[in-house]
């Protein structure tokens, strides 16, 4: 349900009256400008990893010049976003 500040906007684009903030520009920028930071920030976690893995995975950053942090940061983007999976 609508509160009475959604129902007078829903009404004035209905009938297109609505009418753009002075400054909608302004906030359009801020908006766009916090979503950014938002996610740009990164999170500091601690990670339990066999030292099999982590050696190899080591070996396989220095092979490409990539941090290895980096690499294991870019699989759990990936994971996280979906562009790869888990087999069960």
């Amino acid at each position: 349900m609508f509160d009475q500040e959604e129902m007078a906007i829903l009404n004035a684009l209905e009938n297109n009256k609505l009418v753009r903030s002075v400054n909608a520009d302004e906030e359009i920028a801020l908006a766009k400008k916090a979503a950014k930071e938002y996610l740009s920030k990164s999170k500091n976690i601690t990670i339990r990893l066999s030292l099999g893995d982590v050696t190899a995975i080591k070996n396989r950053a220095q092979e490409t010049g990539i941090p290895y942090q980096t690499i294991i940061s870019s699989l759990v983007h990936q994971y996280a976003t979906g562009k790869i999976k888990l087999e069960a």
